[in-house]
């Protein structure tokens, strides 16, 4: 059933080294957490019995979990989607058509090779929340039941980009669906726990929902929703799962030779021309097979014309926009509940104080925004080499000059709507009184700038990684983490209240680490003193400007730190590649890259 796809990766995959390092990085990240709360407690208040190690546990394991999920969920997603499509851009998978193999043994094996890396993961991780369970505060059957609904997750996840990455022909388009569909479920899943679609009891939110179910799992008294399953809300979730994951997998199975090779391989005859039939010796008037059509005019900057003029990514952007204008609907619907109802303004508790709900609604849809504009710049480079069309580009008289901004310019250009949109949304909420005049242009300021920032670190990964799904992973995890690093310093910060001189020491090693990662993934190929520089000071700026905005009243501040730091950042990565062509062509790769 599995074929020979998955034989192969399960005996290559050891080989690797990345194989071991990435787990060892996981739990190493994860037990950080642990220790940096495990600091802030103990700086806070004294551990006197078994009752505070049970209270410390059970806080500790809501911190861990929810960011394994995450974390599962979006290398599960994105490794599915390039995997496949890396197959596809460098069309190896018209050879594997032609071969033996059944349809299920391309489909399945292909989604298990890529769940042997998530598995390498969750499975590394088990040991540290049994750790946590010791502590007290936390049972065994809850880590099982939270590892189960982390491992299903995973796998309906990666069958989706599975599914999706062979139904389309883009990198980008792959990406982009199977983003929207996830993010699009899950605010599916807040509308039925808010009770916003009446036909659909709310207790259902917890049995659909990932984050709920797991949520649920994590409560010291476990919640009481129907299920139909013994395991209750992970039993059935879990359930629900697994049929999503069969689901998705039988219909890519079932269209996958209707599906590839698609219209834009086949070869077709050209279309006769009756304005080019030529007289034959018989006086008949014979119709050529061949068509002829005046040339477009060109601008000065081809590469910028091929961006705006013509559809480099695919006809189905149309489709993706509309997906997005979608989920800029629900998040204009969210936005205005929360003004006119007057949640917005409500401070009943102190994490809404720090935290208002507006940011909730907010925070999230920025952050598809930039993920998908980052997605469509680094495969506005990897399509380029997998087509190979980059060796020609650069032996023509393009100046790095005018590619490097025909490429920036051009895919601003293509995602207009996530540059447009999160202004208007932000307008919106400035208009209805949630924010202030000042506030409004710091944060449409604040978003121009990391748009800069995600399209100039897209282009940046491409044009240092040789292989695109390395690429397409570095660029998007490196994005993905800063703002998940983000999200899990503000919960610590929330859940071990206490002053800023205690917080800094424990944070101090997550900083550190974080500037190590970042200087590996944007200078492990040609370091400068700038990368290192904007590398080791983002995470430390980040930081910093989280702190000031819980403070509040330092708006200001939040403003100058954000611009500072990641337009710093921005121009590191754009002044090098201003001078000269800088392409890893992967000419001369390494046994670990060709494995």
């Amino acid at each position: 059933m599995f074929g020979p796809i998955l034989a192969r990766e399960w005996m290559v995959s050891p080989r690797r080294l990345r194989f071991y390092a990435q787990r060892v990085v996981f739990v190493l990240m994860l037990f950080s957490l642990v220790c940096t709360a495990w600091a802030l407690m103990a700086g806070i208040q004294h551990v006197r019995n078994l009752g505070d190690f049970a209270r410390f546990g059970g806080l500790v394991f809501q911190l861990v979990v929810p960011l394994e999920l995450i974390v599962a969920l979006f290398l599960s997603a994105v490794a599915a989607a390039s995997n496949v499509s890396q197959e596809k851009d460098r069309r190896t998978l018209i050879l594997l058509l032609l071969t033996r193999l059944t349809s299920s043994e391309i489909v399945v094996g292909k989604l298990m090779a890529t769940l042997i890396g998530v598995a390498n993961l969750v499975l590394s991780a088990l040991p540290l929340l049994l750790l946590i369970a010791v502590l007290g505060g936390v049972s065994a059957m809850q880590v099982f039941a939270a590892t189960a609904i982390i491992a299903v997750t995973a796998a309906w996840t990666g069958s989706l980009a599975n599914m999706v990455a062979f139904w389309r022909e883009k990198t980008f388009q792959t990406l982009a669906i199977t983003l929207l569909a996830i993010v699009g479920w899950l605010v599916l899943c807040e509308a039925i726990a808010a009770g916003s679609i009446g036909a659909v009891d709310p207790s259902w939110a917890e049995l659909l929902s990932p984050l709920r179910a797991l949520w649920s799992v994590c409560q010291p008294i476990p919640s009481r929703t129907w299920s139909f399953l013994p395991g209750g809300v992970a039993g059935t979730h879990s359930l629900l799962g697994i049929l999503a994951t069969l689901l998705f997998s039988a219909i890519a199975v079932w269209r996958l030779r209707v599906w590839n090779p698609s219209q834009q391989v086949r070869l077709q005859a050209p279309e006769p021309d009756e304005n080019y039939a030529v007289s034959t010796g018989t006086g008949k008037r014979e119709v050529r097979s061949w068509k002829v059509r005046a040339p477009r005019p060109m601008w000065n900057n081809p590469v910028l014309w091929r961006e705006m003029r013509t559809w480099a990514y695919g006809r189905k952007l149309l489709m993706i926009r509309l997906a997005y204008v979608a989920l800029f609907a629900a998040a204009v619907l969210g936005l205005y509940w929360s003004v006119s109802s007057g949640v917005a303004l409500q401070r009943s508790r102190l994490a809404d104080e720090l935290i208002p709900i507006s940011a909730r609604i907010l925070t999230p849809f920025f952050v598809v925004s930039f993920v998908m504009i980052n997605a469509l710049a680094v495969n506005s480079i990897t399509n380029e080499r997998d087509g190979q069309a980059l060796d020609l580009l650069l032996a023509t008289q393009l100046t790095p000059r005018q590619f490097l901004l025909g490429k920036l310019l051009g895919v601003l250009y293509v995602t207009k709507e996530m540059v447009l949109l999160p202004l208007a949304l932000t307008g919106y909420l400035w208009w209805q009184g949630g924010i202030t005049t000042e506030n409004f242009f710091f944060t449409l300021g604040g978003l121009l700038v990391m748009d800069l920032f995600s399209v100039m670190l897209g282009i940046h990964c491409g044009m240092n990684y040789s292989q695109s799904r390395t690429a397409i992973g570095t660029s998007l995890g490196t994005l993905f983490f800063l703002f998940l690093g983000i999200v899990t310093c503000m919960m610590i910060m929330l859940s071990f209240r206490g002053s800023f001189a205690r917080q800094l020491p424990p944070f101090l090693a997550i900083i550190l680490g974080g500037g190590t990662g970042l200087f590996v993934a944007l200078g492990s190929r040609n370091p400068s003193p700038a990368i290192a520089l904007a590398a080791f000071s983002l995470p430390f700026l980040t930081f910093f400007a989280i702190t000031s905005f819980i403070l509040r009243g330092q708006e200001m501040v939040v403003f100058s730190v954000i611009m500072t730091a990641y337009g710093f950042a921005t121009t590191a990565m754009i002044v090098p590649a201003l001078s000269e062509f800088d392409f890893a062509m992967g000419r001369a790769r390494t046994a670990d890259e060709e494995a």
